[in-house]
């Protein structure tokens, strides 16, 4: 994506699907072209995606990503924000 973006990992098949998130979210990193950021939004089931996503973005995109937790949605899902640097 040429631009910013957000990614919904909330919903349907990823409500019980952890795995799934995890896929998708990297695939949206990768796919989020540098100097943009895509806000990536995750089911409440999980938790924090604090705690099981950004440990991993940082460890495949060290020196290239910039992440800031955003809040948790009113709906229960989590915001993460990942800046391509």
């Amino acid at each position: 994506m040429d631009k910013d973006w957000t990614k919904d990992l909330e919903h349907d098949e990823y409500e019980l699907n952890i795995d799934l998130i995890i896929k998708d979210a990297l695939l949206a990193v990768e796919e989020t072209k540098k100097g943009c950021f895509v806000n990536l939004v995750t089911a409440e089931t999980f938790g924090n995606p604090v705690d099981y996503l950004q440990p991993l973005i940082e460890e495949l995109y060290p020196e290239k990503v910039k992440i800031k937790f955003i809040d948790q949605c009113g709906c229960g899902g989590y915001v993460l924000r990942v800046w391509k640097s």
